[in-house]
């Protein structure tokens, strides 16, 4: 009986000391791995809160073009003859024709135009609005479908020459 109780003391003895080499290992590795998540989320805001800011600025570019492009639909036979007070009046119900015939010359990189339409339109300007939508890259894993950015302009057509 003194043997048993002698080996079960040195067994208690060596389990102790183990348990005390083991109980710092692996402490750091969920400081890593909550660190390394944090750097994940930091880095999806940057990239994709950057492609969000670019891919807004890019439909507001390509309206404002559009809407150009659909305000230089001008009637100059009734502007050459006088028959109108304003500057140049604009042929207002070519404006979707002529949005959609700009739209089928641009190419948008990281997206696809959704809409490009005529918002408003009289003989004075025209607004369009273009959507784009596009998939962000790192946030694009969690979200079930691609975001949309907007991008609204206004146009009118100026006649005079030199300096406004």
């Amino acid at each position: 009986m003194r043997r048993v109780r002698t080996l079960a003391a040195r067994l208690r003895d060596g389990l102790a000391r183990r348990s005390d080499r083991l109980d710092e290992r692996g402490s750091g590795a969920g400081a890593v791995i909550i660190f390394a998540f944090l750097f994940m989320a930091l880095a999806a805001f940057v990239v994709d809160g950057g492609l969000a800011i670019s891919q807004r600025e890019r439909a507001a570019d390509i309206a404002e073009q559009a809407a150009r492009y659909a305000a230089q639909d001008t009637d100059k036979e009734a502007l050459y003859e006088g028959q109108t007070e304003f500057e140049a009046p604009i042929r207002h119900e070519n404006c979707n024709r002529r949005v959609q015939e700009f739209m089928a010359h641009v190419t948008v990189q990281n997206g696809d135009v959704e809409s490009a339409t005529c918002k408003a339109k009289g003989e004075t300007f025209v607004e369009v609005e273009v959507v784009l939508s596009y998939r962000p890259l790192l946030t694009g894993l969690a979200l079930s479908g691609p975001l949309e950015a907007t991008g609204k302009a206004r146009a009118e057509p100026r006649t005079e020459v030199g300096e406004p």
